[in-house]
């Protein structure tokens, strides 16, 4: 499987390189730790209405849900863009299941619809 194209740290100049590994890591990192760590992960941002949609259908399926939240749409973004830099995932919520990224709240519920988790 090809993927997106990530710029090769060879590529980054010496000068910044420090910035751009600290980008927001201790963000990034407690999302590594929980998605670790937890049966499912959900991370979101407060008045998205399919962050609760996964969380509801991950406890329906029995599963035992962290959910990990920073901001809303007018604040926090630059911790989300750096999760997404870190996950590739465009879009929140994002969801883990089993330490796997699954998608968002649309790919929980055929996933769970085909049986595949």
């Amino acid at each position: 499987m090809t993927g997106r194209p990530i710029l090769n740290s060879n590529k980054v100049h010496p000068a910044i390189c420090t910035n751009v590994a600290q980008h927001h890591c201790d963000t990034v990192n407690q999302v590594i730790n929980a998605v670790e760590n937890n049966e499912a992960v959900v991370i979101g941002m407060a008045l998205n209405p399919a962050v609760k949609k996964a969380r509801k259908l991950l406890e329906e399926h029995g599963l035992k849900v962290t959910y990990l939240e920073f901001g809303g749409y007018g604040s926090m973004w630059q911790e989300r863009l750096a999760i997404k830099m870190w996950s590739g995932w465009p879009t929140y919520p994002q969801v883990f299941v089993k330490g796997i990224l699954i998608g968002g709240a649309s790919d929980l519920k055929k996933l769970i619809i085909n049986k595949a988790i």
